[in-house]
């Protein structure tokens, strides 16, 4: 570094030029033909295996269909998600990109499936619920009171109630007849968030 360099200079950013907008036209060219020469293939391999079979199609509705098929492959290999990383390979420290990536296996996506699934199930069945939803909802009320209060319902029943209210005390110590429904269940979980 020369001693007339400054910060400036050093914090200047100045964006290259694309190298591929030189490019742009002869990648273009050579993917038409690409697509052309396939499928020409492709037609001529069908055209011959339909008419081996005794069957006659138009030339055209053969390219038509060809084309569609290339064009919906290439649609959905653009739309594919991202190959997922090698195992073992460094991560790059700094910002995250900012989008979720559905196929990792993580705790986040297990904790959803963990109650997705069984709300689920249970949404039309009362004894369902009362079985699998009521006793995981009575755990995350006891947590939330022991890692803010110190106390869980078992432990203290008269403070707990105070802290978690009627309407959510009621609920998990009486279940109900029916399953609730989505907006009551919201409203259950914004009581139990509020602890």
């Amino acid at each position: 570094m020369s001693e007339s360099t400054g910060l400036d200079d050093l914090f200047r950013f100045e964006e290259e030029p694309s190298a591929r907008s030189g490019r742009a036209r002869g990648g273009r060219v050579r993917w038409l033909f690409r697509l052309l020469l396939t499928t020409a293939g492709v037609t001529a391999v069908v055209l011959v295996g339909l008419r081996a079979v005794g069957l006659q199609l138009s030339i055209s509705i053969v390219v038509a269909g060809v084309l569609a098929v290339l064009t919906v492959r290439r649609v959905t290999a653009a739309l594919a998600p991202p190959p997922p990383p090698r195992s073992g390979a460094r991560t790059p420290a700094g910002e995250e990109p900012g989008a979720y990536n559905w196929a990792a296996r993580d705790a986040l996506r297990a904790a959803i499936n963990g109650w997705e699934r069984p709300l689920d199930w249970s949404s039309g069945n009362q004894e369902r619920f009362t079985e699998r939803i009521l006793p995981r909802l009575g755990e995350l009320a006891d947590e939330r009171l022991r890692q803010r209060h110190g106390l869980t319902r078992e432990a203290d029943p008269t403070r707990a109630r105070a802290l978690l209210g009627d309407p959510l005390w009621s609920f998990l110590e009486t279940p109900s007849r029916r399953p609730p429904s989505p907006r009551d269940l919201a409203a259950i979980v914004a009581e139990l968030e509020k602890i």
